[in-house]
């Protein structure tokens, strides 16, 4: 069986590197659907794999079909192919908003549907994947998806009713990490630090902060404690940040992020 991506930009593309990289597809087993010539080329050079401009191309030729295109264009896409499909595919989406349920009736037919919502640490392999899937998806199937999902990062099946969390707390934050990693870098630079070397330090740090939550099992409130000497610099650090409402921004742009989802 075949797997088509319709769309390979930055996600799209983070995904197959994943997959071509832990085998489970071959590069000849993947066909992806650009909306440009260079698009096309591009795909075709970096990723090896067969390219087309053709969105119905892509469906006739793949037993599972991700839709990696913006949201917006949805409907438009599903409209378009929608006369491909049989009952033998299994269409995944990766947009927020996009119920099973409306993917389904956008299909036209009754058919295998799964939602994924990855985000972009997937093209470092470190990705983390949220999915929930319809009542026709087999759990062969579902091994099939976390094998796929698995192989640029970490899976959770979660019920469908958690994916707007899963898309504020995993899809949309490495933004605002990256924005902390930024934060970071600027203030030791402003203590004289060279910026190339102060993203370096604040990166890892982020990262490793992150290994020891994921390895340790340890409550991040523990581990945080744990930086905080009595009357040291760590816990003048955090007061100051207590202080100026951080833990109460993260939340609402989380909440903003699932409300929006939600929307779409």
């Amino acid at each position: 069986m075949k797997i088509g991506f319709i769309g390979c930009g930055n996600m799209g593309s983070a995904m197959i590197s994943g997959i071509l990289k832990k085998g489970i597809f071959e590069k000849e087993e993947i066909i992806v659907s650009n909306l440009t010539d260079e698009g096309c080329r591009r795909s075709r050079e970096k990723l090896g794999v067969c390219a087309t401009r053709d969105n119905c191309e892509v469906v006739k030729n793949a037993g599972i079909v991700v839709l990696a295109v913006k949201p917006q264009f949805y409907e438009e896409v599903l409209a378009e192919v929608k006369g491909c499909l049989t009952p033998e595919h299994m269409v995944i989406g990766i947009a927020p908003g996009k119920t099973l349920a409306w993917l389904e009736e956008k299909c036209g037919q009754p058919l295998k549907i799964a939602r994924l919502m990855p985000n972009t640490p997937a093209k470092v392999g470190e990705g983390m994947t949220g999915v929930c899937v319809n009542s026709r998806v087999t759990e062969e199937d579902s091994e099939k998806i976390r094998k796929i999902t698995d192989s640029f990062g970490r899976t959770e099946f979660v019920p469908e009713r958690l994916m707007d969390a899963v898309g504020a707390v995993s899809g949309s934050s490495p933004a605002y990490v990256f924005m902390f990693i930024e934060a970071m870098a600027d203030a030791a630079v402003a203590q004289g630090m060279p910026r190339k070397q102060a993203y370096s330090f604040a990166a890892q740090a982020v990262l490793g902060s992150a290994k020891m939550v994921l390895e340790t099992g340890m409550h991040p409130g523990e581990l945080k404690d744990m930086v905080c000497s009595p009357a040291g610099t760590t816990i003048e650090g955090v007061r100051t940040l207590e202080k100026a409402g951080m833990r109460s921004a993260v939340y609402e742009a989380l909440t903003a992020c699932a409300e929006k989802g939600k929307r779409l």
